[in-house]
C-alpha cells in the first residue's frame, strides 16, 4: 500500500489493535486526509508520514511485520513487534538484498544459494529452536523482536539493528511495584480486559484455544466476559494417559457457558502430520508440542479465522516449575567450592550408564530414582556450571557440546543466555529466568510454534497476556506475587478465581505434548532408521553418525531416554531432505 503523498510503500503482515484510536489522534491534530478505507495499514501508513518510524512504533499496540520503502532517501526499512509475535527473515544473495516472512519466500529467487550455517545447527541442537537474530543459514538473519533496521544499499545486510523497545532495559530501570495484592490484581484483571477488548476487535469469526489451563482458561473467561454470544472454544484431546487435558477443557467450558468443541486425536491421526512440519516450519524446529498446536489449529480453523490463546502466561508469571527447581537447587550447590563441584561433575560423567543401572537395581523399587542413567550427566553439566545463568542454561539445553556432533561446527554462536549474569545480580535469579526467557525461549520456541502453525492453516492466532503494557507490568510484579504459597502464577491465579472456581483449577500442571518417546521405538521405528541411517548421515556430511547411532541404540534398548535429543536431529534431516534434496520422504516411504 501507498502512504497518501505516494512518498512511502508498505509491505505489511499483523494487526495493529489500537489503530481505532491512533486514526482518531491523527484526525484531531489534522495529520490524515480523507482516507481510503478503514484498514489498519492505512493507519500505520499515515501514521509514519506524519509522526517518523519512532514516535508511530512506540504508538503501536500490536504483532507486526512490515518492509517500508521511502521514495524519497531511496531506503528500506523493516520492522517487527516487540515480543516477536511474527517473524521477519532478511539478509544478501549475490547483488540483491531480500526480505520475507518466511524462508520459503526466498527459493524462487533466480540467484538464491543458501548455505547451512554448522554453528547455528549447533544451537539448534542445543534448544530445539533457532534464537534470533540467527538463521539457519548463512548470510539470512532474523529481524530480533522490538527492532528495526534501514538499509540504504543491498551490501549493508550484515549491519546492526536499532532496538526500540528492549523489555531488559525497562525492567533493570524500574522497581518491582510495592503495591498490595488486591489493587495489583485489580490492575492486571483491568490490563487483561483491555488487551482481550482489542484482540477480539475482528471483521471474521473469533474464537480461543482452551486447554483447561490457567492462562488459556483466563483468557478465555475475560473474553466471554465481554461478549455477547457464547465463545468458541476448541480443545484437543488424546486417548493417552498424562496427555489429554481436553476432559478438563471440557469442564471449563461447560462453567463458563461457551460454544465448545472438543475433538480426540487418534495417535495415527498425529503422527500423519510429521511429513507436514518441514513446510510449516521453514527451518529446523523441534518443539514437538508443534503437533498439537497444529491440530487444534486446523480444528478452529474449520469454524473461525481468529483465535485467541493464552500463551505468554509461563514466562511473565513464573508457571514453569524449572524455575523454582533451578532456585532451590543453585542456592545449595552455590555454597559448594567450585573446584569440588567441577571434580564431583567430572566424577559422574565417568560414570558408565551400565555401572549407573546396576547400582540403582540393587535399591527396593520405591527408593529407585527414575531414569537415574539419564539424570546423573544432566545433573553433572548444571552442577559443574560457574555462574547462575551457565547453570540456567545447561539446565534448558539438549546437548551439553553441540558441536560435537555437528560436523564442521566450529564456535556455538552466542545468545542472550551468555550475558545474562548481571540480570541475576541485579533482579536476582528468579526474576532473570522468567526475564531472559521472554527474549529467547518465548519468541524463539513458542511464539514460532503458534504463529506458524496458525498460518499453515489460514488461522491468525492473537495472544492477549503479550500486550507489551500488560509485559511491563508482569515485569515489575514482586516475585512474592508470582511464586507464593508453594503455587506458580499466583498473582494470574488470583484473577482467574474470579472468574472460575479453585476446585475446578487447582490441579497439576500439564504440558501440551504427545508421547514422543512411545512413537520413536514403536510406529516411527522405520521413519527414524531412513532419516538417520549411518551411510545417509556419512553421505550428507552434517552429523557425526556414532553418536547419533548410539543414541538410537541405547533409546531402543530402553537403557536412556533420548527422544528429545533425537527428535531435533530427526527435524532437521526431515527439514533438509525436504528443502535440500529431491529424494522421496522417507516416512511416506515407509508408511507406504
Amino acid at each position: 500500500m501507498a502512504s497518501q503523498s505516494g512518498r512511502y510503500l508498505l509491505s505489511y503482515n499483523g494487526e495493529i489493535y489500537n489503530f481505532q484510536d491512533i486514526r482518531a489522534e491523527l484526525e484531531a491534530a489534522g495529520k490524515a486526509r480523507a482516507w481510503a478505507g478503514h484498514s489498519d495499514t492505512e493507519v500505520l501508513l499515515a501514521a509514519i508520514e506524519a509522526w517518523g518510524l519512532e514516535h508511530t512504533l512506540a504508538r503501536l499496540d500490536g504483532m507486526f511485520a512490515f518492509a517500508l520503502w521511502d521514495t524519497v532517501n531511496k531506503a528500506l526499512t523493516l520492522a517487527r513487534d516487540r515480543l516477536g509475535e511474527k517473524p521477519l527473515y532478511f539478509g544478501s544473495s549475490g547483488n540483491a538484498f531480500l526480505f520475507g516472512s518466511d524462508l520459503a519466500a526466498f527459493r524462487p529467487f533466480p540467484d538464491y544459494e543458501p548455505e547451512i550455517d554448522r554453528d547455528v545447527l549447533a544451537l539448534y541442537l542445543r534448544f530445539s529452536y533457532i534464537p534470533a537474530p540467527y538463521s539457519i543459514y548463512k548470510n539470512i538473519r532474523k529481524l530480533e523482536p522490538g527492532h528495526y533496521i534501514v538499509i540504504n544499499s543491498p551490501d549493508e545486510a550484515d549491519q546492526p539493528s536499532i532496538c526500540y523497545w528492549d523489555i531488559i532495559d525497562k525492567t533493570l530501570k524500574t522497581k518491582p511495584y510495592k503495591s498490595d495484592c488486591e489493587k495489583l490484581t485489580d490492575t492486571l484483571d483491568g490490563l487483561l480486559h483491555r488487551s482481550v477488548a482489542r484482540r477480539m476487535v475482528a471483521d471474521v469469526p473469533t474464537g480461543a484455544f482452551l486447554s483447561g489451563g490457567y492462562d488459556s482458561t483466563l483468557t478465555t473467561a475475560v473474553m466471554q466476559s465481554q461478549s455477547l454470544r457464547r465463545v468458541k472454544t476448541f480443545t484437543i484431546g488424546f486417548s493417552e494417559e498424562g496427555y489429554n487435558e481436553a476432559q478438563h477443557a471440557k469442564a471449563v467450558a461447560a462453567h463458563l457457558e461457551t460454544d465448545h468443541t472438543e475433538l480426540y486425536v487418534s495417535p495415527a491421526e498425529a503422527r500423519d502430520i510429521i511429513p507436514q512440519l518441514p513446510d510449516i516450519w521453514s527451518e529446523p524446529f523441534a518443539d514437538s508440542s508443534q503437533i498439537p498446536t497444529f491440530l487444534v489449529s486446523r480444528l478452529a480453523r474449520a469454524e473461525v479465522t481468529v483465535s485467541l490463546s493464552g500463551d505468554g502466561g509461563d514466562e511473565l508469571f513464573h508457571g514453569y516449575s524449572r524455575y523454582s527447581i533451578a532456585k532451590r537447587t543453585w542456592d545449595r550447590i552455590e555454597a559448594v567450592p567450585a573446584f569440588l563441584r567441577k571434580g564431583a561433575a567430572a566424577g559422574m560423567l565417568a560414570l558408565p550408564s551400565t555401572v549407573v543401572r546396576g547400582v540403582t537395581g540393587i535399591f527396593p523399587k520405591r527408593l529407585r530414582t527414575m531414569h537415574l542413567a539419564d539424570r546423573i550427566p544432566k545433573a553433572a553439566n548444571i552442577i559443574g556450571a560457574n555462574s547462575a545463568m551457565a547453570f540456567y542454561k545447561a539446565l534448558v539445553s539438549n546437548y551439553t557440546v553441540p558441536t560435537r556432533l555437528v560436523s564442521g561446527a566450529t564456535c556455538e554462536p552466542a545468545t542472550a543466555l551468555d550475558d545474562a549474569d548481571h540480570l541475576v545480580e541485579r533482579l536476582n535469579f528468579d526474576r532473570a529466568m522468567g526475564l531472559i526467557d521472554t527474549v529467547t525461549y518465548l519468541p524463539g520456541d513458542i511464539l514460532t510454534k503458534v504463529d506458524r502453525a496458525g498460518m499453515a492453516v489460514s488461522l491468525e492466532s492473537r495472544i492477549p497476556l503479550l500486550d507489551h503494557e500488560l509485559v511491563e507490568f508482569a515485569m515489575r510484579v514482586p516475585q512474592e506475587f508470582k511464586q507464593r504459597d508453594g503455587q506458580s502464577k499466583w498473582l494470574l491465579r488470583q484473577v482467574l478465581y474470579r472468574y472460575v472456581p479453585r476446585e475446578l483449577m487447582d490441579r497439576p500442571k500439564m504440558g501440551f505434548g504427545i508421547p514422543i518417546e512411545e512413537w520413536l521405538g514403536g510406529p516411527l521405528r522405520d521413519w527414524v532408521e531412513t532419516l538417520i541411517d549411518e551411510d545417509r548421515l556419512r553421505r550428507e556430511g552434517y552429523f557425526d553418525p556414532a553418536p547419533i547411532r548410539k543414541m538410537w541404540k541405547e533409546h531402543q534398548a530402553g537403557e536412556r531416554r533420548w527422544h528429545a535429543q533425537l527428535w531435533n536431529v530427526l527435524m532437521f534431516q526431515a527439514w533438509l531432505e525436504r528443502h535440500h534434496s529431491g529424494q522421496t520422504r522417507p516416512f511416506e516411504t515407509a508408511a507406504a
